[in-house]
């Protein structure tokens, strides 16, 4: 989910930057829509792992931030991996 969150914010931000209203239009509402469905997929891994509240807020906020999504995901992998989570 990160990735693909992650992916179209990146996406999104160059389409603004090169101004094309049509990325800018299509994007920006699929990623909001994902970026929603993403924060509800972290408040079920904070119910269900018991998460820090500062990770759960961190992660939210690498959905808003072109390329820590990306980043905030290997990290998050690699803790429940590790058992850390």
């Amino acid at each position: 989910m990160a990735y693909l969150v992650g992916t179209l914010l990146v996406v999104l931000v160059f389409g603004v930057i090169i101004q094309y209203r049509p990325i800018e239009v299509g994007l920006g509402i699929a990623h909001g829509y994902l970026y929603i469905v993403l924060l509800v997929t972290i408040g079920d891994l904070w119910r269900r792992r018991r998460f820090p509240l500062t990770t759960v807020l961190l992660v939210a906020l690498a959905g808003t931030i072109p390329f820590l999504s990306f980043y905030a995901e290997r990290q998050i992998t690699a803790r429940i991996k590790d058992g850390r989570y």
